[in-house]
């Protein structure tokens, strides 16, 4: 999933939805899946802090590479979609079906 991000950050064309902004919410879409998925592997709040961070790290650190590469745009919008998406997948953690994939397994075994 986390490849799947990057690619889709540094591609030269990735996909689009046919309305203005639509990149802000596949960012925040992304990066909200991307964390929440990583709550649901990791249920300890340490490493929900750092998988948060790091993350959010990980999208500043992209869009200097989109500048880098010339042929995608550095914007500072889609840092802080990125972000929220982050939040928005912690807080997702929380409260919707929190260590979902922890009952899936126990049910399963």
């Amino acid at each position: 999933m986390v490849a799947g991000v990057v690619w889709l950050s540094l591609t030269p064309s990735p996909p689009t939805l046919d309305f203005k902004e639509s990149d802000k919410l596949g960012h925040f879409v992304g990066y909200g899946t991307l964390m929440y998925w990583f709550c649901q592997l990791y249920a300890a709040r340490r490493a929900r802090l750092g998988y948060g961070l790091g993350f959010a790290a990980m999208g500043v650190a992209l869009e200097f590479a989109q500048d880098a590469l010339g042929y995608r745009s550095f914007e500072e919008f889609d840092m802080l979609a990125n972000a929220l998406g982050v939040l928005l997948g912690w807080f997702a953690a929380l409260w919707v079906r929190a260590n979902l994939l922890v009952r899936l397994e126990r049910l399963l075994q």
